[in-house]
């Protein structure tokens, strides 16, 4: 009897069991971490009709930001925006292929690394981040879309991780950006030099909370993004 009593004591703790995992593996199928959902739609109607953008902004809260800004600047020079608040470079690469590749782009610009640095999915050395953007520039180039790598923009304090000292890490970023695009032949943008302040930050003018441009800092931005992207394009 007792046997019988165990046998069936272990056959619904298994039950119980293998329903937690059905629901855990549930739980991280849903969770999307790269939020490839965010543009699937967008990206399938504009495949369909093959109404290939010729320039991909690809990035952040930054690009997001100023995609929808300033929305006017983007249509019409036929620029497309797939910026995602609070992303880091290991999410951007899991999505470029939906997000950059599959839309067929002349050129994209990559203006990534600041939420690495400031800790937003974890710990991130410089490498890793380098290597991720690395990996991106590499994708773009194996698929004839010319490279425009962005500079990340100054910012003196992260608004919600205080404790974080962002302006050595963003200036040594930024001196490997600038180096990988002059050794393989990209185009560097480089936002950071206009923008900072005194204290290596972004005044509130351009940006009120010191990391998200405001409209005046997006209208600093673009004609420096313009004439980059008119060089890369002539090249």
């Amino acid at each position: 009897m007792y046997e019988r009593l165990f046998t069936l004591f272990a056959f619904f703790l298994y039950l119980g069991y293998a329903h937690a995992q059905d629901e855990k593996y549930q739980q991280l199928m849903e969770q999307d971490w790269a939020n490839l959902k965010k543009y699937r739609k967008a990206n399938e109607k504009i495949i369909a009709k093959g109404d290939f953008p010729g320039v991909i902004f690809m990035g952040n809260s930054i690009t997001e930001g100023w995609s929808s800004l300033r929305s006017e600047f983007f249509s019409k020079h036929d620029f497309l925006g797939r910026g995602i608040g609070g992303q880091t470079t290991p999410q951007m690469l899991l999505r470029f292929i939906a997000d950059v590749i599959d839309l067929k782009p002349q050129a994209v610009v990559i203006l990534a690394g600041t939420n690495d640095i400031a800790g937003n999915t974890g710990y991130s050395s410089e490498k890793m981040i380098t290597d991720n953007i690395t990996a991106m520039a590499q994708l773009a180039e194996q698929n004839r879309i010319r490279v425009i790598l962005a500079s990340v923009l100054p910012v003196h304090e992260y608004p919600w991780n205080p404790g974080i000292d962002p302006v050595k890490k963003i200036a040594a970023l930024n001196k490997w950006i600038k180096d990988h695009t002059e050794a393989n032949e990209y185009i560097y943008q480089d936002f950071y030099s206009v923008m900072a302040d005194s204290r290596k930050g972004l005044p509130k003018k351009y940006a009120e909370d010191g990391v998200h441009p405001t409209t005046l800092g997006y209208q600093v931005m673009e004609p420096l993004a313009l004439k980059a992207i008119s060089k890369v394009l002539d090249k």
